[in-house]
């Protein structure tokens, strides 16, 4: 069996990448939407190289096994001798290390248990951000109350926006709840260029409403509420005097992309 080594671990980690990227929306907790084919075609290539290894496996024991029935009792006796003197204490053999089984683990794990999408202990170990981008005019929001805002640009608009194109106007932020060490607390988004290697968290402050337990997704509606001067580090996090917060459910794409 452990001959078959190689081709049962290129089958599964194959199998698992299918499982989260071909029947199912969970890839989306680790990469972003655009990269679902390749995940889709790596998957497939893995399961059938998978399936040509162990093909090839089986015809050379059976090329083996038909040239040992061929009468070489002689050479048997001989690869006795020489399998107790040259492999004796060895851990590997034609199928590999016996260590290399340890990698099942991690493509049946998530095969059989996908991590979930990184929350708050991701969230709260992203250090503050800085104000090195710098303070400019930004594009008009649409018309009409309230405007839905990703995290990202919300915070964008709040800290470097010279026009102010936040005042007065109704926010709705979606995003999971992070708490402070001072009892504040925080709707929060992770920002992806890639995948969830790559996270960043953007988040804003929420005032005026109880917070639900951390990591419950919410909707947040309220207004801007300024802080600090543009482009310094008093301006973020951003503060959102919350009219209503809402619980929803976790989106499909959990991350916003950066």
């Amino acid at each position: 069996m452990r001959r078959y080594g190689p081709a049962v671990l290129l089958a599964l980690v194959g199998a698992a990448i299918l499982r989260v990227s071909l029947f199912s929306e969970l890839y989306l907790r680790y990469v972003q939407a655009g990269l679902r084919p390749y995940l889709v075609v790596s998957g497939a290539a893995l399961v059938l190289l998978g399936v040509a290894v162990a093909v090839v496996t089986n015809r050379a024991d059976e090329e083996h096994e038909h040239g040992d029935d061929d009468g070489h009792a002689g050479h048997e006796h001989g690869d006795d001798d020489g399998d107790d003197g040259g492999h004796a204490g060895h851990g590997h053999g034609p199928g590999g290390p016996r260590v290399a089984w340890f990698l099942t683990l991690p493509a049946l794990a998530l095969l059989l248990f996908p991590p979930p999408a990184l929350g708050s202990y991701s969230a709260e170990r992203e250090a503050a951000r800085s104000a090195a981008r710098g303070v400019g005019t930004f594009p008009a929001l649409p018309s009409g109350n309230p405007v839905d805002l990703t995290l990202g640009e919300f915070g964008s608009r709040a800290v470097y926006d010279s026009g102010r194109s936040l005042d007065g106007r109704t926010v709705r932020l979606t995003g999971f709840v992070t708490r402070g060490g001072d009892g504040t607390w925080y709707v929060t988004r992770l920002l992806v260029s890639c995948c969830a290697a790559d996270a960043t968290a953007a988040k804003a402050e929420v005032r005026g409403a109880q917070a639900p337990p951390v990591d419950t997704w919410v909707t947040v509606t309220g207004t801007w509420h300024p802080e600090g001067g543009l482009g310094s580090d008093a301006a973020w996090p951003p503060v959102v005097d919350a009219a209503s917060v809402r619980q929803v459910p976790q989106p499909d794409s959990p991350y916003e992309k950066r």
